[in-house]
C-alpha cells in the first residue's frame, strides 16, 4: 500500500533545486506526495509540482548556462538587487494562471507580510503571486505589494513550515531542511563550466553586492547614475558582455574569490574605506545573505524541535552560495541523493 505522505519544502535559496531530486525519489519509491507546504524556493519548487510542471521546470532550469542567468538578471536599485519579473515571468509561463485552490493536491506557501510582522499562509488564490511573495529573498529580489501589506521570503519567519501539513492526516510527514550543518560527507557533484563564463557571472554577483545602498550616500546620487547602471546590466545580457563591472580589469575588490573564507587575512581598507578581504562575505550581498542564513539556520531548528517530522531529510547549507541559481544540475543530483540515503535507512527501520 502507497505511503501518504505531507511534504514540507523548506528555504535556502539555490539549494531549493534539491527539492526536486527528493521529489523524484520518493516517486520513484512509490510515495504518493499528498500535500504539500513550502517556503521561498520550497514554495516556488512545490508549487510547480501541484501545478504538474515539475518536468517542464526541470528541463528550463537544467538547460540554463551562466549566461542564460545573466539575461534573468534584471537589476534594480530600490529594494532589492533583482526585480525578478524575468524569471518568474518564465515560471508564470510554464505553469500558466492557476489558483492554489485549483491544484491537484492541497499546497501552502509561507510568506513574511513586514508592514504587521507576522507570518501569511496563502492557501487559496493566485498561485504565481503566493510563490512570488514567498520567494522575495531580502536584498536579492524586490518584496511583493499587497494592499498595504509588504510581502518578502517566509523564511524570516518560518524556513520550515511543518505546522501548515500537521492536521493533514498523512501517513509520513517528510520535511526537506536546506540549513543543515551536521552533514559533512555530502558533496555537490562536479559539472564542468566555462572558466570565464564563470567568472563573468561570479563578477556580477559581486558587483550587485557592492552596489547595493548600506548608507544613503552610497546610492546612486543622480539619474545618470542610475542610467548609466542599468545600461551596464543591459548590456551583459548579450552573448558578448562589454558591462563595466564584468571587465577583468573594472572593480578588483569585485573580483575577489567568493570561496569559503580562510583564516588568513584581515579587513583592509585600501581607500579609507571598510572592505571584507578573504575573512569574510566578498559583497554586501554576500554579508546579507550570510546573515539571513544564521537566522534561518537557528529558526529551523526550532522548527523541527517544536514539530519532529516523521522523516528529515537535510541539505547541508555549505554546499552552494544562497544566490548560486545556475548550479541546478548538480543540486538536483544532489538532493536525490541525500533522499536515497534518508530514505533507505528510514525504511530499513520500519519495514524489514
Amino acid at each position: 500500500m502507497k505511503k501518504r505522505i505531507a511534504l514540507v519544502l523548506g528555504s535556502g535559496g539555490a539549494r531549493g533545486y534539491a527539492h526536486i531530486g527528493v521529489i523524484e525519489e520518493l516517486e520513484r519509491r512509490g510515495y504518493d506526495i499528498a500535500c504539500i507546504a513550502g517556503c521561498s524556493m520550497g514554495a516556488v519548487v512545490g508549487g510547480v509540482y501541484a501545478a504538474g510542471k515539475l518536468k517542464e521546470y526541470r528541463e528550463w532550469i537544467e538547460s540554463l548556462d551562466y549566461l542564460d542567468v545573466l539575461r534573468l538578471v534584471d537589476v534594480s536599485f530600490r529594494l532589492g538587487a533583482i526585480r525578478g519579473e524575468k524569471v518568474f515571468g518564465q515560471i508564470r509561463d510554464i505553469v500558466g494562471e492557476i489558483n492554489i485552490e485549483d491544484l491537484r493536491i492541497p499546497y501552502t506557501a509561507v510568506a513574511t507580510d513586514l508592514t504587521n510582522q507576522q507570518e501569511i499562509w496563502f492557501q487559496e488564490g493566485c498561485l504565481h503571486q503566493a510563490m512570488r511573495a514567498s520567494a522575495a529573498i531580502p536584498s536579492l529580489f524586490t518584496p511583493v505589494m499587497q494592499g498595504n501589506r509588504m510581502l518578502v521570503d517566509g523564511g524570516l519567519l518560518n524556513p520550515l513550515p511543518i505546522v501548515p501539513v500537521v492536521s493533514s492526516h498523512c501517513d509520513l510527514i517528510i520535511a526537506v531542511n536546506l540549513n543543515s550543518t551536521n552533514q559533512k560527507h555530502y558533496q555537490l557533484p562536479v559539472i564542468e563550466r566555462p572558466p570565464a563564463v564563470k567568472k563573468r557571472f561570479d563578477n556580477l554577483i559581486n558587483s550587485l553586492g557592492s552596489h547595493l545602498p548600506f548608507r544613503r550616500k552610497l546610492e546612486p546620487t543622480t539619474d545618470v547614475d542610475v542610467l548609466r547602471l542599468e545600461q551596464d546590466s543591459l548590456r551583459s545580457s548579450g552573448a558578448t558582455i562589454d558591462n563595466p563591472w564584468l571587465n577583468d580589469g573594472a572593480n578588483p575588490q569585485a573580483q575577489q574569490p567568493s570561496a569559503a573564507p580562510t583564516a588568513e587575512g584581515a579587513p583592509s581598507s585600501a581607500s579609507g574605506s571598510f572592505i571584507i578581504d578573504n575573512v569574510g562575505p566578498a559583497s554586501l550581498l554576500d554579508l546579507i545573505n550570510q546573515s539571513f542564513e544564521v537566522m534561518q539556520t537557528s529558526l529551523a531548528q526550532y522548527k523541527i524541535a517544536g514539530y519532529p517530522p516523521d522523516i528529515l531529510i537535510n541539505v547541508p547549507k555549505r554546499v552552494c552560495r544562497f544566490f548560486e541559481f545556475y548550479k541546478a544540475p548538480e543540486l538536483i543530483a544532489l538532493g536525490r541523493e541525500i533522499a536515497r540515503d534518508t530514505l533507505d535507512r528510514y525504511e530499513a527501520e520500519h519495514y524489514h
